[in-house]
């Protein structure tokens, strides 16, 4: 069977961190085999077009966050109108998203098993089952796992695993009542894209 996430990765050249524990560990597809899928593979790192790149820049950023092409579009519209400057607006509505923030938290191993669990009806944002992926949080919102799921299995060892959390400064991990807090905006975020790149490729 055909892996397709760790597939994407080696198109882009560039770990997402899609597929968790396995993203970080040696036996990843990108540190056996850094080069595109396919046969010719090993040869196909040709120089890209400017909209090329973009392009490249913009698959990045789907993946990474796991949001449509048409979401995402819709994103980058609201950053556009915005006060802030815009690449930063957009990565900020990204952190943002519920299901980035149940990543960032610890209470998932990577975005799209956060994505899942959301879905399913795990998490709670002020106390409410919030079922959407996309949902942006705000300020002092508190994010926590509802309590018939604390029994899920992949809750079963999550105390333990969040001491071992650093979680980015906007967000406060509360140890003991397992939840997190919103107390500030997602600033000087790491990403393996550019996202100016894709803000110039919206532009046009």
């Amino acid at each position: 069977m055909f892996n397709t996430k760790e597939k994407k990765e080696r198109a882009l050249g560039v770990r997402l961190m899609l597929k968790p524990f396995r993203s970080a560990s040696g036996k990843s597809a990108m540190a056996r085999r850094p080069y595109p899928p396919g046969q010719h593979g090993k040869n196909r790192r040709s120089a890209l077009s400017e909209v090329g790149t973009q392009l490249k820049e913009k698959q990045k950023i789907r993946f990474s966050y796991g949001v449509s092409e048409a979401a995402l579009k819709a994103l980058f519209k609201k950053a556009v109108r915005n006060t802030g400057v815009t690449g930063q607006v957009v990565v900020s509505l990204l952190e943002r998203r519920l299901d980035n923030v149940v990543f960032r938290l610890g209470f998932a191993p990577s975005r799209s098993v956060a994505r899942q669990l959301v879905n399913h009806g795990h998490i709670m944002v002020n106390g409410k089952k919030t079922n959407i992926p996309s949902y942006d949080v705000k300020m002092k919102n508190v994010i926590s796992i509802r309590p018939e799921s604390k029994g899920h299995a992949l809750f079963k060892d999550l105390a333990e695993n969040l001491k071992r959390m650093n979680v980015p400064v906007w967000l406060r991990l509360d140890l003991e009542k397992i939840q997190g807090e919103i107390v500030g905006t997602p600033k000087d975020v790491e990403t393996p894209f550019d996202v100016n790149l894709v803000v110039d490729y919206y532009s046009k």
